[in-house]
């Protein structure tokens, strides 16, 4: 409130002044203050330059005047001025020039300024202002720059705009505008620099643009442009620069005519052309930037492509171009870029390449490229990026790798490279990235690819590498991702200096023996650790509590043994903690409780001892708990209900539990996998029945009674159940468990199960069974009076025949 009060002083004051002053100053003076009154920001430079009482404003900080004292200059460009541009700035009806960029102010542009009708150089950019571009501005007939980019004006360009006959430059970008780009931007005959790109335009590009004869620049980038390509821009025989990128145009590109002999960056990318690259761009010989990445290029890359000797700049990738590439391409002496990655291109790398001698950057990666790169590219001295990963090549690095001082990546992941890498790589050299992933490299690590502290990236995984990790690498301050997996190192780790880059390490499946340095720590800022599926032995080091950004620690599949020092809880980031397949023992420390980001916790096959302990309840994140092969013991708790995040995996199996499921196992109804098999456990598994999200469980031996439990969902085998003779099977339809009475599990005839019966079942069987008992009454009378009448017989039959 004392802000809006002071400001209306101001404002009261300056009116008083500037009527006491009105019929005495000169032209320009008043506006000049009325304007300054309404800027909330004004730096001392123009508060102290700016004063009434002055007979002519022409002095003032900005202001220029003309020989009547007329103001017709006012640049305040970059004073960090604040408010709003007042109507006011319409009195100033001699002003040529109003440059009010890089400031800070906002509100609309006030349509008065179309009353200055002389002015020549408007510029009103890098400010907040909003609103539309009003049609006023078209009375500004002698306006030849127009700049009002980079604010947030909205709507559409007027027509009117672009009728300005003397128009020169107009930049209108890094606006919110939208609609289509005027038919009338034919009438701009005097245009040539119009950039209208990151804005929100629409609609086709009109065919009016070829009347712009004189234009040298166009750029239309990052709009919602559709359509095709008028093929009038190839009449604009002055056009030096167009950029149509990112936008949504299709069909062919009607450029390459003999008239874009001019033309020196053509940025097509990010599109939807149909078919190929035009030859006819061959014409155009003082092309020096050609991209069209992402465009849906298809068909060949054109060989005419070789006749644009003056072009440095070529990036095709990410369509689906296919063939070969050509050695034509040779010819480009002034090429320092050659990007076509991700393509269908197959074939060899010509040889031709390697005539290039200003070559910094070659990226022909993700294609099906085959054989061996040619010798010439290696001495290329100029050299910085080589990246051909994800295709097929072939063959080994030449000792001239060594020679390339100006190499900063090498990225070769994924290919058929075999051989010994060059021992003296790295020496004297800029290497920044190593990545040699997935070939077929033998042979030791060079020992000095890390020679000046400049190394990055050092990825040697998956080849047939040996023997031991070089000191260098330890020593490595300026690493950040280490990667030496699945090769054949032996030997120890080496000790790690200070390394506060390095966030990644890999070095598992390898043959590394010997204990974890403790100088690990010294790697302050990793956050990711694999050391498994090696040989390594000794006890885990107190020191990696230092490691407060760890996130995964995988240490599973080694010979480590002791205890897990409570040290580590300090690890307070850690999501994955592997210990699997090891000889480590006792119980695990309280202090765990820190790990609440943990979403992993493997301790398969060790010899943990004690319990379950209670604090894996303040572990909310946790989703798999593999614990089987341990010497675990006591009863599942009933806090085991409360990990009800648990989705992947409970694996309790092999250890020595006894006791009942608790109930509250229940509450896990997110369980994919559960196994508690292999050990003492008893009781009903009806609890079970609950878990509607299993897809695996295992409940074998151990001392189970009752039923199995009605589990439709899964695809259960009687091999889950095996070793608990005291478990039935349910006759009644209940999963896919039959009742078969085979595998050592008899049918059910529990009481539970007789009184499952409904009662009109009962009433049925009692029924039957008196029906029977009555028909067994009747055939006995039947059969004890059959055999009376039977002897009868007999008797009479044997006094007769004694009777002869």
């Amino acid at each position: 409130m004392e802000l809006v009060f002071a400001r209306f002083l101001l404002l009261l004051c300056f009116s008083v002044s500037t009527l006491a002053v009105s019929s005495s100053s000169p032209a320009g003076l008043v506006p000049l203050l009325s304007l300054m009154a309404r800027w909330t920001n004004v730096p001392s430079a123009i508060s102290s330059s700016w004063n009434s009482s002055d007979p002519t404003p022409c002095k003032w900080v900005g202001v220029e005047c003309d020989s009547a004292g007329n103001v017709v200059s006012l640049n305040l460009s970059s004073y960090g001025l604040s408010g709003r541009v007042g109507p006011e700035v319409g009195r100033l009806t001699h002003l040529r020039v109003l440059d009010l960029s890089s400031n800070n102010f906002t509100g609309e542009i006030p349509q008065q300024l179309g009353n200055c009708t002389q002015l020549e150089y408007l510029d009103m950019s890098h400010n907040g202002f909003t609103g539309e571009i009003k049609d006023d501005l078209s009375r500004l007939r002698n306006l030849s720059y127009l700049s009002l980019f980079s604010n947030s004006l909205a709507g559409e360009i007027p027509k009117s705009l672009f009728r300005i006959p003397s128009l020169e430059h107009v930049y209108l970008h890094s606006n919110n505008l939208s609609g289509s780009i005027p038919k009338t931007v034919g009438d701009m005959r005097e245009v040539a620099y119009l950039d209208l790109h990151y804005n929100n335009l629409s609609g086709a590009i009109p065919d009016s643009i070829g009347n712009c004869s004189k234009l040298r620049e166009l750029i239309l980038t990052r709009n919602e442009l559709v359509g095709v390509l008028p093929p009038t821009l190839g009449a604009l025989e002055n056009l030096v620069y167009l950029d149509v990128s990112e936008n949504n145009f299709e069909g062919k590109i009607p450029l390459g005519s003999a008239r874009c002999e001019n033309l020196e960056t053509l940025v097509l990318s990010y599109n939807n052309f149909n078919g190929r690259l035009p030859p006819e761009l061959g014409n155009c010989s003082n092309l020096t930037t050609l991209a069209a990445v992402r465009a849906n290029l298809t068909g060949n890359i054109p060989s005419t492509m070789g006749q644009l000797e003056r072009l440095s700049f070529l990036y095709l990738s990410e369509n689906q171009l296919s063939g070969e590439l050509p050695p034509e391409l040779g010819k480009c002496k002034s090429l320092k870029s050659l990007q076509v990655y991700s393509n269908q291109l197959e074939g060899e790398i010509p040889r031709e390449i390697g005539d290039i001698s200003k070559l910094k950057d070659l990226q022909l990666f993700q294609n099906r490229l085959s054989g061996e790169i040619p010798l010439g590219i290696w001495k290329i001295p100029s050299l910085e990026n080589l990246l051909v990963y994800n295709n097929y090549l072939s063959g080994e690095l030449p000792l001239e790798i060594t020679e390339l001082k100006n190499l900063k990546n090498i990225t070769l992941f994924n290919n058929h490279f075999s051989g010994v890498i060059p021992q003296s790589l790295g020496m004297n050299s800029s290497l920044l990235e190593l990545d040699f992933i997935n070939n077929k490299f033998t042979g030791p690590i060079p020992p000095h690819l890390c020679w000046g502290n400049k190394l990055e990236v050092m990825n040697l995984g998956v080849n047939q590498l040996q023997g031991s990790i070089p000191s260098d690498v330890g020593s490595c301050s300026s690493l950040r991702r280490l990667i030496l997996k699945e090769n054949n190192f032996t030997g120890v780790l080496t000790d790690f200096s200070r390394m506060p880059d390095l966030l990644l390490m890999d070095i598992s499946k390898n043959s590394i023996s010997g204990s974890i340095p403790s100088s690990l720590a010294n790697c302050s800022n990793i956050t990711a650790i694999n050391l498994s599926m090696n040989k390594l032995t000794g006890f885990l080091p107190l020191e990696l509590g230092h490691l407060s950004n760890l996130v995964m620690l995988n240490l599973s599949h080694n010979n480590l043994q002791g205890s897990l020092p409570s040290e580590l809880s300090r690890c307070k980031r850690l999501e994955t903690f592997d210990v699997g397949f090891n000889q480590l023992n006792g119980s695990l420390p309280s202090s765990l409780r820190n790990w609440t980001s943990l979403s992993t916790l493997i301790l398969t096959r060790n010899r943990f001892d004690g319990g379950i302990p209670l604090f894996l309840t303040d572990l909310g994140k946790l989703l798999e708990l593999p614990m089987g092969g341990n010497l675990l013991g006591g009863e599942i708790p009933s806090s085991i209900g409360s990990l009800k995040s648990l989705t992947y995996a409970l694996d309790l199996s092999e250890n020595r539990f006894t006791g009942k499921l608790p109930s509250e196992i229940g509450n896990l109804i997110l369980l994919q996998r559960l196994d508690i098999s292999n050990n003492n456990l008893s009781g009903s598994l009806a609890v079970l029945e609950e878990l509607d999200s299993l897809i695996e469980l295992n409940v074998s031996y151990n001392h189970f009674t009752g039923p199995i439990p009605n589990l439709i969902h899964l695809n259960l085998t009687l091999s889950s159940f095996l070793g608990n003779s005291g478990l039935c099977v349910r006759c009644q339809p209940s999963g896919s468990v039959t009742c078969s009475g085979s595998d050592g599990l008899s049918p059910c005839n529990s009481p539970r199960d007789r009184k499952s019966l409904t009662r009109a079942a009962t009433i049925l069987i009692a029924l039957a069974s008196s029906l029977i008992s009555v028909a067994v009454i009747v055939g006995l009378v039947f059969l004890v009076d059959s055999c009376r009448r039977n002897v009868f017989i007999i008797n009479t039959f044997i006094r007769r025949m004694g009777g002869y």
